[in-house]
């Protein structure tokens, strides 16, 4: 039985799946994305955001740290530079695992993995409003006649006014 043994071991040794797991963060790191498949980017993911984690708070301890999993000075100085600085707001989550469908020699599942924060494809697209059954489109809808009915308000007192104007000068008639 398998239970509480959540490492996914890849058919590898440890060392190997250790240093493929380094080689595979270095790569994300410098390309901001890379294409593997889904169980590496699943393993990967695991591997990598505690380093990027590490990497908001540049300090000598962190960077001695990330450098004990990564043993790659450029990689190193890239995640403190470039990607810690960037990410620093952001709680966690910062990869993104897009399935791409099957490989063509022994239909294993493809997938790239990406640094959220770096992809401009995806920042340049406008977010589109959710919409749901009960109608969270009429709500937005309902906000703007609201809008429009309040300067309406303010006109009617004015019109009010006029009459009142009007009531003096009939009175002296009525002499």
């Amino acid at each position: 039985m398998r239970h509480r043994k959540k490492i996914n071991h890849l058919s590898r040794t440890a060392d190997h799946r250790r240093a493929m797991l380094a080689n595979m963060a270095i790569s994300l790191i410098m390309h901001k994305r890379i294409t593997t498949t889904l169980a590496k980017a699943k393993a990967l993911k695991k591997y990598a955001e505690p380093l990027i984690t590490r990497s908001k708070e540049d300090t000598t301890n962190s960077r001695r740290v990330v450098f004990s999993y990564l043993q790659n000075k450029e990689a190193v100085t890239e995640l403190f530079k470039v990607v810690g600085p960037k990410v620093g707001d952001r709680p966690g989550g910062y990869t993104r695992i897009i399935k791409l469908g099957f490989r063509k020699g022994d239909a294993a599942p493809i997938a790239f993995i990406e640094l959220v924060d770096f992809d401009e494809n995806m920042a340049k697209t406008p977010k589109a409003a959710k919409r749901t059954r009960r109608g969270r489109g009429k709500k937005a809808e309902a906000a703007p006649e609201a809008a429009v009915e309040a300067p309406v308000a303010e006109e009617a007192p004015a019109v009010q006014e006029a009459p009142a104007e009007e009531a003096p000068a009939e009175e002296p008639k009525a002499e």
